[in-house]
């Protein structure tokens, strides 16, 4: 582990498919995870690893009572910032104009957890560690590097953010990353808040995951020829070369070569 997760810090991601073995498949050949469908009890959930550690999870869409939802939801990434009173900052959330969706519940002796959307509904997790404190490794290839919140109103999202958790932020400085916003824990940089009209139209309030990768270019290819999709052709920007794509069923994240990386944990 890298230790501790301060409260406010991305600290796990997790991916919900309607097909978790072909998703498992998919990133083991993409970036080199190892995983498996967990037990039953579990709901089936895999944690992926990366060197033997812990680098995010994959579990089957279902409904609590283990029933295939109807409509499927969107296959989606899920960011979890770490916090060390999951119930308190829940509260805060409903305070602040956000829904809670789920929790919180025990996770066993690995932590306790809720699942909540902020007021623009962009959705996330929140957890405080047990046993488990999050992703074991960052930064590597075929790791997470970096998450990001695209939201149609700046001023509101660092609003929500900042009370409810001990996050600030700051408008970056970076040449070239005009109005995108930082996300600060104890005044280091560890995620990010971009406008969303910087997107393509119809894209929802979202959390976004980064990975590290060697090449973004021969990813970009890999996911092509494993039948995902290129949402953003890979580019050079101020941060670094990057690209957006989506798997085989959907699930949207980001692959960077950084020039200069932040460390997340």
């Amino acid at each position: 582990m890298n230790g501790t997760y301060k409260p406010g810090t991305p600290c796990w991601i997790d991916l919900m498919v309607p097909d978790q073995q072909a998703a498992i498949d998919f990133y083991r050949d993409l970036f080199g995870w190892q995983g498996e469908i967990g037990p039953a009890e579990q709901g089936g959930y895999a944690v992926c690893t990366l060197k033997g550690k812990p680098v995010a999870g994959i579990m089957k869409a279902m409904n609590p009572d283990g029933t295939v939802p109807d409509p499927l939801p969107p296959t989606a990434w899920t960011t979890y910032l770490s916090t060390d009173n999951v119930d308190g900052t829940v509260k805060s959330v409903t305070d602040a104009g956000g829904t809670v969706m789920m929790g919180p519940v025990d996770v066993m002796d690995l932590g306790r957890m809720a699942m909540i959307a902020d007021p623009a509904g962009a959705v996330l997790g929140l957890w405080q560690p047990g046993t488990f404190d999050g992703a074991g490794i960052v930064n590597e290839h075929g790791a997470l590097i970096w998450n990001d919140l695209a939201t149609p109103d700046l001023p509101a999202a660092t609003a929500f953010y900042s009370s409810i958790l001990p996050v600030t932020t700051a408008r970056s400085e970076m040449p070239g990353a005009e109005g995108y916003i930082e996300f600060k824990v104890d005044d280091r940089t560890v995620g990010g808040i971009m406008d969303l009209s910087a997107l393509p139209p119809g894209v929802p309030p979202h959390w976004q995951p980064y990975f590290s990768v060697d090449s973004v270019d021969e990813i970009q290819a890999a996911v092509v020829r494993a039948g995902g999709s290129v949402l953003a052709p890979a580019f050079d920007m101020p941060a670094g070369r990057m690209a957006v794509l989506a798997d085989p069923q959907g699930g949207a994240f980001a692959v960077i070569t950084a020039t200069a990386p932040e460390q997340p944990a």
